[in-house]
C-alpha cells in the first residue's frame, strides 16, 4: 500500500490547487474552458458566461468564476444541484465558509467522504452480511451457492450500490466505470499479490481458470459497450444472465466435484482397511474448520457468571443497546479507543434501527424489547432513507404523510409481537427480522453510496479532475481496502486459496451487478437506453489495463503450474503501480492520444 498518496499529501496538494485557483479567479479578467471571457467581480458577467456554456457541463466550470462568485453560482445553476443526496457538497464547499476559506470547507467534506467509508463497512460487516447468512441458512442452501450468491451481494455491497447511485446521473457515470474497472485492477494486483506475498501456494487450477474466464468476457463486453457509448435493455439483462450462468457452472461444477469425491472415498471404503492410510484431497486443504467460533464460546462461557439471574425487559434493551464491550476495551490500543468513540453514536443508532439474527447463538441474538423497537423504527428508517429522503415528505392522496401511516402500523405490530412472545424464547418467525434487517441494511447502505458518489463529484469539481481518475482511485481504494485486509488476514491465518477466490468471485459480482443492474435501475427511470460517455484515452487505458492484467494472468498462471509465488506477486504490485502512473500521467494532460 505505499504506492498510495497519504492523506497529508493529498490535503496539500488540495489546498495547493484551491489556492492557485483562487488566485488566477481574482484577475481582472478569465476565460472558461470555451474561451469566454469573464469579469472578475461581476456576477452578471459570470451569469452571461454560464448561458453560454453548455448545459450538461455548466457546473464544472464553478473554479473559473470569481471566488466571491461561487456561492451565488451555485445556488443560481440547475446543473450544480445534488439530486441523488441528502446534502448539497458543493453549496457546502463554496457557501458553508467565506471564501477565503473554501479550502477548509473541502477538507471537512474529504474528512466525512473517510467517515463515510467507515458507515459503509460497518453497516456491511455488522448487519447486512450477518443477515444475509442467516436467510441464506434459513432457506438451507450450500456453502457453494451461498458463496457465490449471498457472500458475494455482502461483500461487494458498497460496491453495487455506488455503482447504482453513479449511473443515476449522467455527471457522476464515470465514477461507476472507473470505480469497477479500478476497484478490478486494484483487487487483481495489489489484493491478490498481498496475498502471494504473505503466503505463497498452489491455486487450484479449474476455479480459477473459470473466475479469469468468466471476469474477461464481463471486462470485454463492458469494452464493447462503452466503445459503442450505449447499452439496451437486452445488454443490460445478459449481465445479470451472465452471472446466473456463473453461479451455475460454480453449482454444477461443485455437484461433479462432490460426487466424482463420494465415489473415490466409497472405493476406498470398500477395500480392505489399513491402518494409516487415510484420503485427501487439495480442493479442500484450504477449508477452515471454524474453530474461532468455539474458541469464542469458550471465551464467554469462562466469564459467564455462575449464578444466573432472569434480566428485566429495561435491562435487556439497555445492555443491546450498548456497542461497548468492556473487556475488549480493556485489551484494545488507544487507537482503537479513539475510533469506537467516534463509531459509537452510529452504532447505537444502527442497533435502534436495524435488527440481527445470529443462527449461531442459543438464543438466535433475540432481544425482545429491542426487536419490538425494530418493528417501528426499521420500516420509518426505510421511507425517510429510500432515495435520500424523496418519501420523507410524501402524502398519501395529498393529505396524509406515509411516515404517520408507518409509524402507526409499526406500533401496531410491535404492541402485537410486545404481547405474543417472551424475553426467554425467540418466536418461531423470528428468521423474518433477518429478511427485515437485510432491507434496512441495504436501504441504508444505498443512502451512504449516494453520499459517497455526492462528495467525489464535489471534489471533482473543485480539483477539475474527471470522475473517472475518482472512481479509479478514492472510490476504487475505499470500497475495496476492506477487502484488501480481510483477504491479507486470511491468507496470515493459512488460508491463502480462499483469499484468492474471494479476489476473483468478489469482483466477478461487483463488475456484472454493479453494471447490469445501474443500467436497469437507470433504464426503468428513464424509460430509455443508458448513455455511457467514456471520459477521453483515461477510460481506455484503464478498461485495458484490466484486460491485460488478466490475460496475463491467465498465461503466467497455467505456466508456473498455478503456483502463486513471491515473483509473481512483485509482478503484480509493480504492474498496479506503473497502471496508477500512466492514469495520473493521462488525467494531468502528460500522455495524451496521438
Amino acid at each position: 500500500m505505499k504506492k498510495m498518496i497519504s492523506v497529508s499529501t493529498l490535503l496539500n496538494l488540495l489546498v495547493g490547487t484551491l489556492m492557485s485557483q483562487d488566485a488566477t479567479s481574482d484577475l481582472s479578467v478569465h476565460t472558461t474552458r470555451t474561451g469566454v471571457p469573464v469579469g472578475g467581480g461581476s456576477l452578471n458577467a459570470s451569469l452571461a458566461v454560464m448561458s453560454q456554456i453548455n448545459n450538461n457541463d455548466e457546473c464544472d466550470h464553478v473554479m473559473n468564476i470569481n471566488a466571491t462568485d461561487r456561492c451565488a453560482f451555485v445556488k443560481n445553476t440547475p446543473d450544480c444541484s445534488m439530486e441523488d443526496g441528502f446534502v448539497n457538497y458543493l453549496q457546502v464547499a463554496f457557501c458553508l465558509l467565506p471564501p477565503d476559506l473554501t479550502p477548509l470547507s473541502v477538507i471537512l467534506c474529504i474528512i466525512w467522504l473517510f467517515f463515510m467509508f467507515v458507515i459503509l463497512g460497518l453497516i456491511a460487516s455488522k448487519y447486512f452480511c450477518p443477515n444475509l447468512s442467516a436467510i441464506s441458512t434459513s432457506l438451507h442452501l450450500t456453502h457453494n451457492v451461498a458463496g457465490v450468491t449471498f457472500l458475494a451481494l455482502g461483500n461487494g455491497a458498497p460496491d453495487i450500490f455506488s455503482a447504482i447511485a453513479a449511473f443515476s446521473r449522467p455527471h457522476t457515470a464515470g465514477l461507476a466505470v472507473g470505480a469497477l474497472f479500478g476497484a478490478g485492477v486494484f483487487v487483481t494486483t495489489i489484493v491478490a499479490g498481498s496475498v502471494a506475498l504473505v503466503k505463497p501456494f498452489a491455486v487450484p487450477s479449474r476455479p480459477f481458470l473459470r473466475d479469469v474466464i468468466f471476469y474477461m468476457v464481463a471486462v470485454f463486453w463492458t469494452y464493447i459497450i462503452l466503445y459503442r457509448g450505449t447499452t439496451t435493455l437486452g445488454e443490460t439483462l445478459g449481465y445479470l444472465g451472465l452471472y446466473v450462468a456463473y453461479v451455475l457452472t460454480v453449482v454444477i461444477s461443485a455437484y461433479i466435484y462432490s460426487r466424482q469425491k463420494h465415489l473415490r472415498n466409497s472405493r476406498i471404503d470398500s477395500l480392505p482397511h489399513v491402518q494409516g492410510f487415510e484420503s485427501s484431497d487439495t480442493y479442500d486443504d484450504d477449508v477452515p474448520c471454524l474453530l474461532a467460533g468455539s474458541d469464542q464460546q469458550e471465551y464467554e462461557s469462562e466469564y459467564r457468571p455462575l449464578l444466573q439471574y432472569p434480566e428485566s425487559t429495561s435491562q435487556i434493551l439497555l445492555s443491546s443497546l450498548n456497542p461497548v464491550d468492556n473487556r475488549k476495551w480493556r485489551r484494545k490500543n488507544w487507537k482503537w479507543r479513539v475510533l469506537k468513540v467516534l463509531k459509537t453514536p452510529v452504532e447505537v443508532i444502527l442497533l435502534l434501527c436495524i435488527p440481527v439474527v445470529d443462527l449461531d447463538k442459543e438464543d438466535k441474538n433475540w432481544r425482545r424489547p429491542l426487536n419490538c423497537l425494530h418493528l417501528i423504527t426499521a420500516p420509518l428508517m426505510c421511507v425517510l432513507a429510500f432515495q435520500s429522503g424523496i418519501f420523507g415528505d410524501y402524502l398519501i392522496e395529498g393529505q396524509f404523510p406515509l411516515w404517520v401511516l408507518t409509524l402507526l402500523l409499526g406500533l401496531f405490530l410491535c404492541a402485537i409481537v410486545f404481547c405474543s412472545t417472551t424475553n426467554e424464547c425467540p418466536p418461531r418467525y423470528h428468521p423474518i427480522f433477518a429478511l427485515l434487517g437485510f432491507l434496512v441494511s441495504a436501504v441504508l447502505i444505498s443512502a451512504a453510496a449516494s453520499e459517497v458518489v455526492s462528495i467525489l463529484h464535489m471534489l471533482g469539481v473543485v480539483l477539475s479532475l474527471s470522475n473517472t481518475v475518482l472512481g479509479l482511485t478514492l472510490l476504487a481504494w475505499g470500497n475495496s481496502i476492506g477487502d484488501c485486509f480481510s483477504d491479507i488476514t486470511l491468507a496470515r491465518q493459512g488460508y491463502p486459496r480462499m483469499a484468492i477466490s474471494a479476489c476473483f468471485g468478489g469482483i466477478i459480482f461487483n463488475m456484472l451487478f454493479g453494471v447490469g443492474l445501474g443500467c436497469l435501475v437507470q433504464m426503468i427511470k428513464t424509460h430509455g437506453e443508458v448513455q455511457l460517455e467514456p471520459e477521453g484515452l483515461l477510460t481506455w487505458i484503464l478498461a485495458g489495463s484490466l484486460g491485460l492484467s488478466l490475460v496475463l494472468s491467465f498465461i503466467i498462471v497455467p505456466l508456473s503450474r498455478f503456483h502463486l509465488g513471491r515473483p509473481y506477486s512483485i509482478f503484480l504490485l509493480v504492474f498496479y503501480a506503473v497502471f496508477l502512473i500512466v492514469a495520473l500521467l493521462t488525467e494531468f494532460g502528460i500522455i495524451t492520444a496521438a
